[in-house]
């Protein structure tokens, strides 16, 4: 199984950078596409980012585009979320998670997530 850990979180304000890394163990995280997911108070669970195992395709939700940039790395098993230009509305909580198949924008196809981590944008 894959045990997902992120971290970077923090508070900033509007227009800096940040960048989050999801640490993740298991030996199968490589063939894994890796998503990006954010949820704010009394907000459903929103699609950030995402990128497939190979690397080769990235997928990004409207709001971020141009923002974010997802990356990850198989030799460090890592997967890193760049995020420039920060908006207040970016605030909330930033999970990590892995997906084997389906659709890489939709929750219900993933099967690990991490813990979370906060992210907070002041304006």
């Amino acid at each position: 199984q894959v045990q997902l850990v992120e971290s970077g979180g923090g508070l900033v304000q509007a227009g800096d950078s940040l960048r989050l890394s999801c640490a993740a163990s298991g030996r199968t995280f490589s063939r894994y596409t890796m998503g990006w997911f954010r949820q704010a108070p009394g907000k459903e669970r929103e699609f950030v980012a995402a990128i497939s195992w190979s690397g080769d395709s990235t997928y990004y939700g409207d709001s971020v585009k141009g923002r974010f940039t997802i990356s990850r790395d198989n030799a460090k098993n890592t997967v890193t979320l760049q995020m420039n230009s920060l908006k207040p509305e970016d605030t909330a909580v930033y999970y990590c998670a892995a997906a084997n198949y389906g659709s890489v924008y939709k929750k219900a196809n993933y099967d690990y997530w991490g813990q979370g981590t906060q992210v907070t944008v002041s304006s």
